[in-house]
């Protein structure tokens, strides 16, 4: 978060959430410094009262300001748990707020770009901004109080007695030094623990998403050692971090009692020689705690807040990254036209991928792209698709560009298949219709060789799916997305792999599909590398040496 300031401005301008809650907090806090000096300087009296004057030592005579400091003390309580509320639901819709700004402006992102910062954005998402939580509930409030409390309480004692008034005057700076030393040594290390944190996460990910191949293999045991440590690194960043917090407090705890003590001495022996009177010295005894104690609140949630607030500053980042291009508005009718490259490359961390590609790709025909692996053939179907921005040249539809066309308008047109179909858990019909309803279900899964995967499944097509397919194999959930792309009625058809996992058989009934939807007069650009892929081709383009073969 911004250092320039406690409450970073941007929290400030973009959550009406925060506005509320730094009011609400405002007023609670002015409530519960107004009724601690009030029903210290009242205990005070009463108690001064009691021991000088030996006629008012019954209850009755105090009935009075003893429901006074009663209602003083409940008005308190009362105020702080409406704080603590306020500061809950604040914390809950800031952090809710700017989770939905991450992941807006992440997945606004291409998938080059998106895949750079994934790690970063789950890690600030399904973690890091809980650390706001602290900084909302205990170090705002502390903050307030340090604000109006200690200032306020400062002035009431030097009413009463101004040389302890000067005792906490030279003593009260000790704790915001402190804390500035403190708080230099503890941002660094929360800015360790997210970056270790975020490591972790990622290697702990990872190796749960193989865990399914290493089963396979026979080689799960040896991922029980790596998760343990992981663990045991996870155990040890955040151990360390305790540590800071711990011995931050005891220093904050130690300053406050040495200044509240040394303004008890100076009390009890002016008291001793007279020279100052008891209602006077309860007051400044009273109250001199209630100075320390909102600046050692401070410091002590400090640390707490500095993981929350590192993440926020994190999020930030995400937020004002530059995201993808703002998308286009025009409109196209996809059937019957040329999809045209004229000069497309698209420079990535392994380099122009693919570099200076130029093809026309006509409707009622296939385009196969072949080459080897890493040449961007995948790539090339992204940029097609609008959700990849090319380096340099562009894409036509029709004679208009990718990217001035609406991107719902135009998507709603091509049926997509992706190296690894997406498949979200529910039951198989609602995934065969994810992208649109299909116009034959029926047809659909007998184009695909899907229609025998249903006649294994318990439920046939209603089947519950688990995440990632978790129910089907590699090459069913192939099918599944094959059925789904075979039967939509889009008239272009960008096919990744599209026989990948499947036996001959199959592959002959899904290249006949594919070959129909063509002779139909549909557009359809295939990536494949086997020979019998290329054979259907109409026009095969060799992205290894980006020139058309025939």
């Amino acid at each position: 978060m911004s250092r320039r300031s406690p409450v970073d401005p941007r929290l400030w301008r973009g959550s009406t959430g925060l506005r509320r809650h730094l009011a609400a907090t405002v007023g609670c806090g002015l409530a519960i410094a107004t009724t601690t000096i009030a029903s210290a300087v009242l205990l005070a009296h009463v108690l001064a009262g009691a021991i000088t004057d030996p006629g008012s030592r019954t209850l009755g005579h105090w009935v009075f300001p003893l429901t006074v400091l009663a209602g003083l003390w409940s008005v308190r309580v009362a105020a702080g748990w409406l704080q603590a509320r306020l500061a809950q639901r604040g914390a809950t819709a800031v952090i809710a707020d700017l989770s939905e700004q991450v992941l807006r402006s992440v997945t606004a992102r291409p998938p080059s770009r998106r895949a750079e910062v994934s790690d970063d954005a789950a890690a600030v998402v399904i973690r890091g901004l809980d650390g706001l939580r602290p900084y909302f509930t205990s170090y705002l409030p502390a903050l307030v109080l340090a604000a109006t409390l200690t200032p306020a309480t400062l002035a009431v004692i030097a009413v009463y007695d101004g040389l302890s008034a000067a005792t906490v005057v030279i003593t009260l700076p000790l704790i915001p030094l402190f804390m500035v030393l403190i708080g230099l040594a503890t941002r660094s290390r929360s800015e360790a623990a997210l970056a270790a944190t975020v490591t972790l996460q990622a290697r702990l990910l990872d190796l749960v998403a193989g865990i399914p191949t290493l089963r396979a293999l026979g080689r799960a045991g040896g991922s029980v050692r790596r998760i343990a440590e992981l663990a045991a690194a996870h155990r040890r960043s955040t151990m360390a971090t305790l540590r800071m917090a711990f011995l931050s407090a005891l220093v904050l705890e130690l300053l406050a009692a040495l200044g509240v003590a040394l303004v008890a001495v100076g009390v009890g022996l002016r008291l001793v020689y007279g020279e100052m009177s008891l209602a006077a010295g309860l007051t400044a005894l009273l109250l001199a705690p209630e100075v320390f104690w909102p600046l050692r609140r401070v410091g002590a949630e400090f640390h707490a807040a500095q993981d929350g607030k590192t993440a926020a500053d994190k999020a930030f980042e995400l937020i004002a990254a530059p995201s993808a291009r703002t998308p286009g508005t025009r409109s196209v009718q996809a059937r019957g036209a040329e999809v045209r490259m004229q000069g497309v490359t698209v420079v990535g961390r392994d380099g122009a991928r693919p570099e200076s590609l130029s093809a026309v790709m006509a409707p009622g025909s296939i385009t196969v792209l072949t080459g080897p692996n890493g040449a961007g053939k995948s790539t090339a179907l992204q940029v097609i698709l609008g959700i990849t921005e090319p380096t340099s040249g562009h894409v036509t539809i029709g004679g208009i560009d990718v990217a001035d066309l609406d991107p719902e308008s135009w998507w709603r047109q091509i049926s997509w298949l992706a190296q690894r179909p997406a498949i979200v858990p529910g039951i198989v019909k609602d995934n065969l219709d994810l992208f649109g309803e299909l116009e034959d279900h029926e047809s659909a899964c007998c184009d695909a060789g899907f229609d025998r995967v249903l006649d294994l499944l318990p439920n046939g097509i209603h089947t519950v799916l688990g995440r990632g397919g978790t129910g089907l194999s590699l090459g069913q959930r192939q099918r599944l997305g094959l059925a789904r792309a075979l039967g939509s009625p889009a008239s272009v058809l960008l096919l990744d792999e599209p026989t990948a996992h499947l036996d001959s058989v199959t592959e002959s009934t899904v290249l006949t599909a594919i070959a129909r939807r063509a002779r139909r007069g549909d557009t359809v650009i295939v990536v494949a590398h086997r020979d019998r892929v290329l054979a259907i081709g109409d026009q095969v383009i060799d992205m290894g040496r980006d020139r058309a073969l025939a």
